[in-house]
């Protein structure tokens, strides 16, 4: 069964269309109209057009575009700032906020047209926030699913917590969790595809996908499909075998 998923976006509607445009031309090689485009989540941050990403993706699927879009930690981070900005979440080191620079989430307010310099105070910040987020943006972001299975892949933002049921998991380990995910190098019940670990390109481990290629930080926003065992990165010039290498993180 074939699958596409497109990695972190982080505010990146250029970077998104052209992961999009590399899905589409496969589509037209294969004749796969239908196939699922699993977006992992971290729709949200650090780029210029957070907002812009959201109002896409909306549209695309009410538009009818078979695409699936998963809940990450940003988008859960910017939901819970816009319900009650003195509520950090769980997973979330104490010393920062979703508004710390290292987090981005001024970046996202400023999509929405809301300044939130460090030396502005919060309480004036999330009320410009409530006003100028669009109440479907919110609601949008805090219905996304946590994960998606389609044939033998499991896509999910972060990662699974390795021999607990799927049923069992909790959200916060789906767009957290990192060591106990990275580290493990048995088996799982399907190749996980994921993102939150930002590398230089995406990499097949065997057991895991990881496809989050550091559009934060300045790399793209890749796209891989995936047939049955095999993925392969999709380029300008098509499909780019992704074989697995165990070689952790």
């Amino acid at each position: 069964m074939r699958a596409y998923a497109i990695g972190d976006i982080h505010g990146h509607l250029d970077l998104l269309l052209a992961a999009q445009a590399l899905v589409a031309a496969d589509r037209e090689t294969t004749g796969d109209r239908d196939a699922p485009l699993v977006h992992v989540g971290d729709l949200v941050d650090r780029g210029p057009d957070s907002a812009g990403v959201i109002a896409h993706l909306m549209d695309g699927q009410q538009a009818g575009q078979p695409w699936v879009v998963l809940k990450g930690n940003h988008d859960r981070m910017f939901v819970q700032f816009l319900n009650d900005p003195q509520v950090n979440d769980p997973g979330l080191r104490a010393e920062y906020s979703w508004l710390h620079p290292r987090i981005g989430g001024a970046g996202t307010l400023a999509s929405y047209g809301v300044h939130a310099p460090a030396d502005r105070p919060v309480a004036a910040v999330h009320a410009d926030a409530q006003s100028a987020v669009p109440r479907a943006h919110r609601d949008y972001l805090d219905a996304l699913p946590a994960r998606f299975t389609h044939g033998g892949a499991l896509f999910v933002h972060a990662g699974i917590r390795p021999g607990v049921a799927l049923p069992a998991q909790s959200e916060t380990d789906l767009i957290w969790i990192r060591h106990d995910f990275l580290d493990f190098a048995g088996g799982h019940p399907w190749l996980v595809v994921h993102g939150h670990t930002a590398i230089k390109a995406p990499r097949h481990y065997g057991n895991r996908l990881n496809i989050d290629s550091s559009a934060a930080y300045g790399g793209p926003v890749s796209a891989v499909v995936i047939e049955g065992d095999a993925a392969w990165l999709l380029t300008p010039n098509g499909r780019r075998p992704l074989p697995p290498t165990p070689e952790r993180r």
